[in-house]
Parts: structure tokens; sequence; C-alpha cells
């Protein structure tokens, strides 16, 4: 298996070809182009990049101006930043008239550890999500970022692309295609569904090894879509096993959670259980134990799963 990389890293690696691929696409920096890993697209484009500086509303206004003369703007910032300080600016004058505008970012969720709660974008998710006209993908490793990052520039419209900081493990082979919006069976079984994007993918994986020792069978989604959620791979999940588990590096209230049980509720009720930040802010910290504190680690993905299970097997009695 591949070292683990992180997803901002794969990123900035992939964009130079997406130059190539893509002519009106112009990259936006807010000052933090070595943390977004920007600098090979401006080297090779120097006349498509712009650095804002500590400027994010004015960034995400500018990028909207862009988009209404045609070009392709990705705006690079992290994602407390984006979905908080810029929030405005991406509503009204991107999401509102529907723009043609990316929003790449970096430092979402608990992992980010070190950098504390000013950094940690622990509600970013739920908030664009509230927002019409957005799409949020959230991919799990650098293999699927690099396949995930053309598909969404090639979209007509708003893209809300969550990274993260931390080297991750790489869970696709180089040749497995990746759609944009449905969502990737990792494990199949037939106990439980955990429905998991971002890092806690990988994390997730380590909860089916976990159940499979229990002799639990746990099928795991990779739910790189968060809007518009592919519900039908959420409703599949729930006839077959009858009880699902979310997981994300995000607040359980908004996020890919409650867009899983709003799914369900809607049209196949299942017990449910959801991992993530339980309203409250972070902490800084080292991002594993940081995981293990606010219960998001494998050992309570699996604790959970078994929740949903016995919640699943007393509904039968």
């Amino acid at each position: 298996m591949s070292a683990p990389v992180a997803t901002r890293v794969a990123y900035g690696e992939a964009l130079p070809e997406m130059g190539e691929l893509f002519p009106d696409l112009l990259v936006l920096d807010s000052d933090i182009s070595k943390a977004m890993h920007t600098g090979a697209f401006e080297e090779r484009f120097p006349e498509r990049h712009f650095d804002f500086g500590i400027a994010e509303q004015d960034m995400m206004a500018a990028a909207a101006g862009m988009a209404a003369m045609g070009k392709i703007p990705v705006v690079n910032t992290y994602a407390v930043f984006a979905a908080l300080r810029a929030c405005e600016q991406m509503r009204t004058f991107v999401a509102y008239p529907n723009l043609n505008v990316k929003i790449a970012v970096s430092h979402g969720g608990l992992a980010v550890g070190w950098d504390g709660v000013t950094h940690q974008g622990l509600e970013d998710m739920s908030i664009v999500r509230a927002i019409p006209n957005m799409t949020i993908v959230h991919p799990a490793d650098a293999v699927s970022t690099k396949k995930l990052l053309p598909q969404l520039i090639a979209h007509n419209g708003p893209v809300y692309f969550r990274l993260g900081r931390n080297p991750a493990p790489v869970l696709y082979a180089e040749d497995r295609p990746v759609t944009m919006g449905k969502a990737e069976v990792l494990a199949e079984g037939g106990d439980v569904t955990i429905v998991a994007c971002g890092l806690m993918v990988s994390e997730s994986l380590k909860a089916v090894r976990l159940l499979r020792e229990s002799g639990v069978g746990a099928r795991l989604l990779d739910m790189h879509a968060i809007k518009p959620l592919d519900a039908a791979a959420v409703i599949d999940s729930a006839a077959l096993t009858g009880a699902l588990v979310t997981a994300e590096d995000n607040t359980i209230l908004g996020g890919l959670g409650s867009a899983v049980a709003e799914t369900l509720a809607e049209n196949c009720p299942a017990p449910l259980r959801r991992i993530g930040v339980r309203d409250c802010f972070g902490e800084s910290g080292d991002p594993a134990a940081l995981f293990e504190k606010y219960e998001m680690s494998a050992a309570h993905i699996a604790a959970a799963a078994e929740s949903a299970i016995a919640a699943k097997q007393g509904r039968r009695k």
C-alpha cells in the first residue's frame, strides 16, 4: 500500500494538469499558496494565478465576477474562512446566481488538531449544505481526489471541495473509476452499513475490521458527495442491512449524518447512529487523541454499529 498522502497535497499536484485541460481555469489564493500546494500551478501559469492576501471576502466576490465573464475560478482558502468569513459572498454572489466557482478548502474537521478551534472547520459542510445550488465533495484519499477534481471542474455550477490537512491512507487503486456523486462501496457486509466521508472513510475501514473480528459484517460506503447525497445508495443499504452509522469529521448537525437521517426518515426509516463532533467546539491536540476524546475513533464507530444493530434487532421482536 502507498504511503499516506494529504488530499490537499494531491490536489496541488493535480492542478497544473487541470490548467492544461481547462484553458479558462484560474486559481485564486488568500496568502496560503504553500498550505494549499498551488505553487506548481502558479509556476506553470503565472498569468492565471492571483493572490488576494488575507481578504477572503474580496477573493470570493472577485471569483464571482470572473465566473460571470466565462472563466472557471478556483478559490483556495481554509474551511472556516470560506464557510464563515466569506459566507455572505459565497451565498449571494456565487450560489444565488449559480455561478461556476469552485471553492477548494483545507483544514476541515477536528483532524486539524494542533491548529486549534480557530482553524478547525467543524461546521463548514453544514453551513454550505444549507445554501441552494451548492455541491459538496469531500474525498477520502489522494487517488480519489485526483479522479474527482476534473469532474467537479467540468461540473457547471458552484462546488465546495473539502480537503484534508494531514496525510490520509491511500484507499483507491489507480485504475478504479470514481464517479462524482455516486457512493463507492469499499466493504461488503449484511449486518450494518457505515456511511463515511473524507478521513473518516479510512477510520471506518478500521472499524469494519474490528467488527469482522466480532463476527459482524459491515458494509462501508464512501459518500464523497455530501450534497447532492447519493440517496439511492442509502436506501439500498437500509434495505440490505437495516441499520446504519454515519461518520464525518464535522458536526453531526446539518452535515452527512443529517443528510442520511433525512433520507431514511422520508424513505425507509431504520436505526441510525451518527459519529462526529457533537454540538461543541474543538481544541488543540494530537488528532488521534482528539478523535478518542470526541468519540470519533474506529472503536467508537464499531460501538455505534453494534448499537444500531441492537436497535434493529429490538424492532424485530
